[in-house]
């Protein structure tokens, strides 16, 4: 079970010192610290040795450190590997995925720069042909943890328009949903461009927590509020989980495999649920202090 919280995971360009500084202030889970989209190309060195200064100098707390590289295909990807390799970040987050294969060529490499080998793989499913492979890209290797939605290049991708019910991705969201599940990973939506945290964002929160995500990639400090309340276990769930791992308790000695609660049936499944909401809320709390 993973019980790191990923509510909110938030990008930051690698290439703004005061940026990368405010980012320790911040309330998000996760930090990505991009050296991709939100770099220029005349940028992209002093980005990397940006971020990696910064994630090497420390004062991030508990919060999780991820560099989102330049595609390995491009001038900058191989070094930029190898900078992430060498330094403190917790994950690497690999652009436009599409093959398992990929997958696994960067695990070698972060093997043979002899990486920590609890260095995570985040893998960015962009494309069509990434949501087709979505099921062996999430089970390509150990070291993927996480998938993530790229929404925006998606949409571009499939031709379909940018709209509050996200109808021409539903299919798309959904099979990144499965993959994950299927592999014991987690999944973060994509970002969205209201910059205000205020009600349309909320709403595409609400959305992406329902069909299953994790968290939400961001891309402005104003939008982690509301995604850490969004995606993370309300104060009803947490008494709720309480309440059935305690009847569950009192079943297992009176030799039940089943039990009621509220006049509704309580089983392994929702015991295992309810275990993983506690474990989230703990790990929650941690973060905060």
């Amino acid at each position: 079970m993973q019980v790191r919280p990923r509510r909110s995971a938030l990008y930051m360009p690698g290439s703004n010192q005061r940026a990368l500084e405010k980012a320790k202030t911040l309330t998000a889970d996760s930090l990505i610290l991009d050296l991709e989209d939100a770099v220029a190309p005349a940028q992209k060195i002093l980005a990397r040795e940006y971020v990696v200064a910064a994630i090497n100098g420390g004062g991030y707390g508990k919060r999780e450190l991820v560099i989102r590289i330049n595609g390995l295909d491009t001038e900058w990807g191989q070094d930029d590997l190898k900078a992430v390799a060498w330094s403190q970040a917790h994950a690497v987050c690999l652009p436009k995925i599409e093959s398992a294969t990929q997958i696994r060529a960067v695990a070698d490499a972060l093997d043979n720069l002899r990486a920590p080998a609890d260095m995570a793989i985040w893998a960015m499913l962009e494309t069509s042909l990434g949501i087709l492979h979505a099921q062996s890209i999430a089970g390509a290797h150990p070291r993927i943890k996480v998938l993530v939605m790229g929404t925006t290049d998606l949409a571009k991708d499939l031709r379909v328009p940018h709209t509050p019910d996200r109808l021409g991705l539903l299919m798309s969201l959904s099979t990144g949903v499965l993959a994950a599940r299927a592999h014991g990973l987690d999944i973060l939506d994509g970002v969205h461009l209201d910059l205000n945290g205020g009600a349309d964002f909320r709403a595409i929160c609400e959305h992406g927590r329902k069909l299953g995500f994790d968290g939400k990639t961001l891309i402005h400090p104003n939008q982690v509020e509301a995604a850490n309340e969004l995606f993370g276990p309300t104060a009803e769930a947490i008494d709720h989980a309480q309440r059935v791992l305690a009847i569950w308790e009192e079943a297992q000695r009176a030799g039940m495999g089943v039990t009621l609660l509220d006049g509704k049936l309580i089983e392994n499944v929702h015991v295992e649920e309810a275990q993983r909401v506690l474990a989230i809320a703990s790990a929650i709390a941690e973060l905060a202090e």
